[in-house]
């Protein structure tokens, strides 16, 4: 039976269109099942009735006639409850409704089973037979297994069109098709353009192993391919110079960094040397490397692979002499990929880009947050998008719910032209707040910090009007070398971050790498990196490698004295105390070496897992300040990965544990007098800042793009008014009521336009 099913979805899968699919699916399941007759129905919500699609047993006529209303008849029943019906006569039950001309009138044993995606009915797949004998446990369990499997290529299909689709197949006349395609918000605001599909032009997954002709040659061809994409990439840069802030657009010296050093060059070199063609060697030093980040638990670094394989991609298309075509973008472009990189951004001629839509990702996929930082509309994980059948087409991009329309009607392009409008002079409003403080109505000043990304040459910018940098990622040096940084190397890098915001502090993170997230010459393998040998974990397992980089942290901080150290998964006081006494050393160590006392630095502790907020006390005592990481804190309390769409719906940093478990550290820490501040995306949330303002939070970190955004909630209430507003919710235990309460709250404080289309 499973041999059967594999092959049904399968078939099901190969089919050109929604009407094909049904028609294999009644077909197969009657012949797989022996029974009389197979129908499906498709649910029309905006009839609410259950509309027969395709059948094999009743009338071929009925297709497209046969109508039960929500509730009406055996199918009704089924998705009422949405539940299997198995009955033995189906005539003679209370809720049987006969269809003339159906010639259902035949069969009595009846089986229906709904089509559920993501808790939402999709419609009921029937089987019937002549004699009145109930079906068995296992027909029961096929027509559930196949049900589900189904279900997700059927909501796929109706995003391309659906019932629409299918009544333009009958005959109907197509109606105006306003129902969403349903995302995951990647970046606020609304876009409204034109679909422009973007792929890779060259695809590494297909090159063959073979032997050079010239390793020489070989060599030569690759050195020539990487220097044709190191100025396509500085090209870029330029495009987007004037639109990006500085910590963003040194994405694309990260990518120059890449093709400079030695990690990929020396590695496909060494491909080559072994035996592969210039191509091969690519092929496998890229994949190498793809794995290698796509192994890290850290969303950020994760999804450095997709910015990876689109340099290989880049560099194949070189070699086979087939440079990235021109496409033609239209004026108001709606970019719209399976995944989109960072450079596929960068190649829309600036001003023109109105959106993206991608099948895969999530809000901290690096390509929303760079969306963000550039203020583009973005919805991410649209895994039901048909990418191939959307080129060209009209598209509405809602940010804020993460909702798509594809070709709209007239009735709901011309409100979202209402809030696009509206959007715009929202940003125009907030604009004149660059120059204030983030200071509540009655006086109580929160300084706002940066989250700045993990490119070792970043030249974070002010213009944005943060008081700092709240968290700085040391790792990428260590991801892109063959070996562990030098002390001058890693000095140099901190040097550049602590001088462009002197004397603001900044706030550098000690490295974060392990099993999850594994260096390509210190590779860790685990069954569970998620809660594996990481962090500190691994720093204080290797001394020498913690203590070269508290040197370089040390000695970069030298006569500018804005340092603060952070120290991420911190589990034990044991740890806090061999962090401190670590730090102690390479102090005095290198005070002694340079003839003269260095500032000591200030040091935190990132509390980012649930026993470190039930001893935030115990730390409390022992470092300067805490730095709640909310993402990964809310990830743990809740045990949701965010990043998995089938549950990123669940990921809250509202929910009532988090919001709990924050206060509790906000408490032991003020308790000993030390800041408590949070440097996650609850931070950049407009309806959570307002509870992080109650708590008592002494800053907030962000990214650049939020901090305006922030700036006005803060600005427009007291903390008094955060403080109750806190006391209400405190009182709630449901995530939905949370949010509904702070979103209305937000609405009567006229910050509405923060959370939603318009003002």
């Amino acid at each position: 039976m499973l041999e059967t099913l594999r092959k049904i979805i399968e078939e099901v899968n190969r089919a050109p269109d929604l009407t094909q699919a049904l028609t294999l699916i009644v077909h197969r399941v009657k012949e797989t099942m022996a029974v009389d007759l197979c129908s499906v129905y498709l649910s029309d919500y905006d009839k609410n009735q259950h509309v027969l699609m395709a059948t094999e047993g009743l009338n071929p006529d009925s297709v497209g006639q046969v109508r039960l209303g929500f509730g009406e008849g055996l199918v009704g029943l089924v998705g009422e409850r949405n539940e299997p019906l198995n009955i033995d006569d189906a005539p003679q039950h209370l809720r049987y409704r006969y269809c003339p001309g159906s010639g259902e009138e035949q069969y009595h044993a009846f089986l229906g089973v709904p089509i559920v995606h993501h808790r939402r009915l999709l419609g009921v797949l029937v089987v019937q037979r002549r004699n009145p004998i109930p079906f068995g446990e296992t027909e029961l369990s096929f027509m559930i297994t196949i049900a589900a499997q189904l279900a997700g290529g059927i909501a796929h299909a109706e995003a391309s069109g659906g019932i629409r689709g299918l009544r333009q197949t009958l005959g109907e006349p197509s109606l105006p098709e306003n129902r969403p395609l349903q995302g995951l918000a990647g970046a606020p605001g609304v876009g409204i353009g034109t679909a422009v599909v973007v792929y890779p032009q060259a695809d590494l997954d297909v090159i063959p192993d073979r032997l050079p002709d010239d390793p020489a040659q070989e060599e030569a061809a690759f050195y020539d391919a990487v220097d044709a994409v190191k100025k396509d990439i500085r090209k870029l840069s330029a495009r987007l110079e004037k639109v990006l802030p500085a910590e963003d657009l040194a994405l694309f010296d990260a990518y120059l960094m890449l093709l400079d050093s030695g990690t990929l060059g020396n590695k496909v070199i060494e491909h080559i040397r072994a035996g592969n063609w210039v191509q091969g060697a690519l092929r496998d030093t890229i994949n190498e490397h793809v794995r290698t980040f796509k192994e890290m638990d850290d969303p950020y670094l994760s999804e450095r692979s997709d910015d990876i394989r689109d340099l290989g991609l880049r560099i194949l298309a070189y070699l086979q002499e087939n440079p990235r075509t021109q496409t033609r973008y239209p004026q108001r472009s709606v970019l719209v990929a399976e995944e989109i990189t960072a450079t596929m951004l960068a190649d829309v001629p600036a001003g023109q880009l109105a959106g993206i839509v991608s099948t895969r990702g999530s809000r901290s996929s690096h390509i929303a947050i760079l969306c963000r930082a550039m203020g583009v509309p973005a919805v991410m994980g649209a895994k039901n998008l048909p990418v191939s059948r959307v080129d060209g087409r009209e598209m509405i991009v809602d940010g804020y719910t993460g909702r798509v329309y594809i070709s709209p009607s007239d009735e709901v392009r011309t409100e979202f032209t209402r809030l696009l409008q509206e959007d715009t002079e929202l940003a125009a409003d907030l604009s004149h707040l660059h120059e204030l403080p983030a200071e509540t109505t009655d006086g109580v000043r929160i300084p706002l910090y940066i989250n700045s990304g993990l490119i070792a040459d970043i030249t974070p910018s002010r213009n944005s009007g943060a008081e700092g940098i709240g968290l700085y990622r040391t790792e990428f040096p260590f991801l892109v070398a063959e070996h562990f940084p030098g002390e001058k190397q890693q000095r140099q890098i901190y040097r550049t971050v602590l001088k462009s915001f002197a004397p603001l502090p900044v706030t550098l993170r000690t490295l974060d790498v392990g099993g999850d997230k594994s260096l390509p010459y210190f590779p860790i393998e685990e069954d569970n990196p998620f809660l594996g040998w990481r962090g500190i974990r691994i720093t204080l397992d290797h001394p020498e490698i913690f203590l070269v980089q508290l040197r370089a942290m040390l000695h970069a901080n030298h006569t500018l004295g804005n340092l603060r150290l952070l120290l991420p998964m911190i589990s034990s006081v044991s740890e806090i105390d061999e962090s401190l006494q670590l730090i102690r050393r390479a102090h005095q160590e290198l005070s002694e070496e340079l003839g003269e006392h260095l500032e000591k630095p200030q040091i935190g502790v990132m509390v980012e897992i649930p026993a470190a907020v039930y001893q935030a006390d115990a730390l409390a005592q022992r470092v300067d300040f805490l730095s709640i990481g909310s993402n990964d804190l809310t990830q743990y309390l809740l045990a949701v990965d965010r990043n998995n769409s089938r549950v990123a719906d669940l990921f809250d940093s509202l929910h009532p544990a988090v919001l709990r478990a924050l206060l509790q550290v906000v408490e032991h820490g003020h308790r000993f007098g030390k800041e408590v501040s949070v440097c996650g995306e609850m931070a950049g949330d407009p309806a959570a800042a307002v509870l992080l303002l109650g708590m008592g939070m002494d800053s907030l970190s962000m990214t650049v793009s939020g901090l305006p955004r922030i700036k006005w909630v803060i600005r427009s209430f007291s903390k008094q008014e955060a403080v109750a507003l806190l006391n209400e919710v405190l009182a709630m235990d449901d995530v939905h009521l949370i949010r509904q309460h702070l979103t209305h709250a937000l609405e009567q404080a006229g910050l509405g336009g923060l959370i939603r289309a318009g003002k």
